[in-house]
């Protein structure tokens, strides 16, 4: 026992002698290695620092799909969610989107653990190319987009310019420089593209229903000559713009949007279109607005139904327009046809699901009445009644002398004005005269019989809010 003490107390003076020679050796390494990692930092920061901050980074890629649906997909920032593989690769990512997100003017924003970030678009030229400006971090960058129609579908080109903070620049350093950080971004981000784009525009369906009923609805609407490709875009420009005027002035709408083809011409690729939204009850616009108030008469027409994106319309005319020839039918000489849009964007974001209504009318009767305007004062506004009295066209010897009236059984008499003599009309038997009740204030001033000679439409200049 007392030989084996002795070796332990030998080993541990062993190990205190050459912990206590090797402990000064291994500080200065110790220190060397920190001073080396010292000056590595300092020199790699120095180096960062004095690259050149300007950077341009494209990628390209051919999407299989139409250059027109391509363009309208990558055109709305709400669909930058379905796309961009930043967004997939953070799931907390938070992205925040105003009302508009489509064309000049429409922004997003978003907050990441990579920092926050703001885009917004600053010019488009329909179908062909978008121009934005993104701010990540604070370093600011121009976007460009252009879209090229290939014999293989797409092609797609993205390209961003501009400049590196320092944190930026540490950033791209250390995983492996700016082209492959955005660069490897981009390839993915376009591939997630042409499979989405590839599923939700190509993916689609048309039923013909054959015939159909409409009943009559009072609408407000817009109406111009379009370019038959920018029907789409100018659909997204003209609802919430007439969305806003019926909020503003308590009009109730009623019902889903609508766009009447007024003509369709296939070889210039032109159309006269009124874009409606369809409200409770007929109200009065004064004259000179671009907005219009009518009615759509009930119609009996053909019906075709799409199911997917807007861009297949054009087939689902042309289903129910061979159903219409097949059986012999009659396609009403005033209107083209009419679409329906049942599910937007609005209510489904994935464009496969969006139903659109197609009708094709018959020339049963009247399809449109003209617009009337008039200014009401407001104590007018507010007595417009809910439902209106049946009203005949009286017989009168002056066009302009003649207004209806009511009384008070609900049967429309006619009232002339003081400087124009009624012309009398013999009965059989001799009835005593109906009571006659003063012409409401909120009554609708009713055109003249005789036919007004139509102006030329006047076509729409450049500089208009939407493009034609």
């Amino acid at each position: 026992m007392p030989k084996k003490n002795a070796i332990f107390t030998t080993l541990v003076s062993f190990i205190n002698n050459f912990t206590s020679e090797i402990n000064p050796f291994i500080m200065r390494i110790l220190k060397y290695l920190f001073l080396l990692a010292l000056l590595s930092l300092v020199a790699l920061s120095i180096f960062i620092a004095t690259q050149k901050g300007d950077f341009e980074v494209e990628r390209s890629k051919v999407i299989n799909s139409p250059k027109e649906a391509v363009f309208s997909y990558v055109n709305d920032y709400k669909n930058w969610v379905d796309f961009g593989s930043w967004i997939k690769k953070d799931p907390e990512i938070k992205n925040v989107f105003p009302e508009n997100t489509i064309g000049k003017g429409a922004f997003y924003t978003w907050e990441s653990k990579d920092g926050d970030g703001r885009i917004q678009t600053l010019y488009t030229k329909e179908n062909d190319s978008i121009a934005q400006k993104m701010d990540f971090n604070g370093s600011p960058s121009l976007v460009y987009w252009t879209f090229k129609e290939t014999p293989k579908g797409t092609k797609v080109t993205w390209r961003i310019k501009g400049n590196m903070n320092f944190a930026f620049k540490v950033y791209t350093a250390l995983n492996g420089g700016v082209d492959r950080v955005i660069g490897s971004m981009y390839e993915k981000s376009l591939e997630n593209l042409d499979q989405q784009l590839d599923y939700e525009i190509n993916n689609y369906s048309v039923k013909v229903d054959g015939l159909a009923h409409q009943p009559m609805r009072y609408y407000i609407g817009q109406r111009f000559t379009s370019e038959i490709a920018k029907i789409n875009k100018n659909f997204k420009i003209v609802i919430p713009k007439i969305t806003s005027f019926c909020e503003q002035n308590g009009i109730t709408t009623s019902g889903k949007p609508f766009i009447i083809y007024n003509s369709y011409d296939l070889q210039t690729q032109l159309a006269n279109i009124t874009i409606c939204l369809p409200i409770q009850k007929e109200i009065f616009i004064s004259e000179g607005s671009d907005l219009v108030s009518s009615k759509l008469g009930s119609f009996e027409a053909v019906k075709a139904t799409l199911t997917g994106d807007h861009s297949h319309t054009k087939t689902a005319y042309n289903k129910a327009l061979a159903y219409l020839n097949q059986n012999k039918l009659v396609q009403d000489a005033q209107v083209s046809h009419i679409e329906v849009y049942t599910t937007t964007s609005k209510e489904n974001k994935a464009p496969s699901k969006w139903t659109t209504e197609v009708y094709i009318p018959l020339p049963i009767q009247e399809i449109t009445v003209e617009p009337s305007y008039y200014a009401p004062t407001s104590s007018e506004q507010e007595a417009v009644p809910t439902t209106e009295a049946p009203v005949t066209k009286p017989t009168v010897t002056k066009p302009t002398a003649t207004k209806p009236a009511v009384t008070n059984t609900g049967v429309p008499k006619t009232i002339t004005t003081p400087s124009v003599a009624p012309k009398r009309i013999p009965k059989p038997t001799p009835k005593p005269a109906p009571k006659v009740v003063p012409k409401k204030e909120s009554e609708k001033v009713v055109k003249p019989t005789t036919p007004k000679k139509e102006e030329p439409e006047v076509p729409m200049s450049a500089d208009d809010e939407f493009e034609f």
